[in-house]
């Protein structure tokens, strides 16, 4: 099943879908290579999904963490979802925010949860209807997910993993970075990349505010990546470009994979951990 929609398919289920929940999942720190953010904005019947300060890890020193299963049910039925949702998630720049909450969702056993290809920009070039509002909750929902925890993985997984070769880490990060050829945007950071992992800059499979074709992923992820592995752990600078490969992976049709959630944050700023 593809997780990309378009804003045609979108556009048709709000007006014939009860089940449909249309999620904003934007952030305010920017992503490098982010196109412009619409603060203004909104497609209609939208909620607020805000992983950054609320569907996040209160008690944890690194920023937006998946939060625990009873957390996240929790705001997850506050914002009316239920289990039989069709859940749609898209961010006010693109597809860059929005791949991660694509993720979180997926982690906890939801299957009817896809992303809006190229988020509101891509809604608006489309030129279907806006508004300024979020929508109201108007009851409870019943969603009752179960966090798988392999979809996120911790440092000492990667650390486990790194002499393993039916394993790959790959990096989202920028080439320069991953070389440690310019200093980390986030200060007290060491530079470098996590031992024997792969770097694939999630902007090289961008075009513009959309994920490229598959046609188009091919052949660039066929250098990074490998099904030659079982397992294929993405990692960032904080967690969320690292689902923007993982989504990039999906389309083309790898499987098995796992986010490092505290990626480069965590992982560069603990002086115990190895770096090439």
């Amino acid at each position: 099943m593809n997780p990309l929609v378009t804003p045609q398919w979108l556009s048709q289920q709000l007006s014939s879908n009860p089940d449909l929940v249309v999620l904003d999942a934007s952030i305010d720190f920017q992503i490098p290579g982010e196109v412009e953010k619409d603060k203004t904005n909104l497609i209609p019947n939208t909620l607020r999904f805000d992983y950054d300060k609320e569907f996040c890890d209160p008690d944890s020193s690194l920023p937006h963490m998946m939060p625990s299963e009873s957390r996240f049910n929790a705001l997850a039925q506050q914002l009316g979802i239920n289990n039989e949702s069709t859940i749609v998630i898209y961010d006010n720049s693109g597809t860059f925010a929005s791949p991660r909450a694509w993720w979180m969702f997926k982690a906890m056993g939801h299957k009817d949860v896809f992303i809006l290809d190229g988020g509101l920009t891509e809604w608006k070039a489309q030129q279907f209807d806006l508004v300024q509002q979020y929508a109201s909750v108007q009851s409870l929902g019943n969603f009752q997910g179960s966090l798988d925890e392999r979809f996120f993985v911790s440092a000492s997984f990667v650390v486990d993993q790194i002499d393993n070769p039916d394993s790959l880490t790959v990096d989202a990060r920028s080439r320069a970075r991953f070389n440690k050829e310019v200093p980390e945007p986030r200060k007290g950071l060491r530079s470098g990349h996590i031992p024997n992992s792969t770097c694939q800059p999630f902007a090289e499979l961008m075009n513009q505010h959309k994920l490229k074709t598959a046609q188009e992923l091919t052949p660039i992820l066929s250098k990074s990546l490998s099904h030659d592995v079982n397992h294929t752990i993405f990692s960032c600078g904080s967690g969320v470009t690292a689902c923007i490969v993982l989504l990039a992976a999906e389309v083309c049709g790898y499987s098995n994979f796992s986010v490092y959630d505290g990626s480069w944050t965590e992982w560069g700023a603990n002086d115990q951990l190895p770096i090439e």
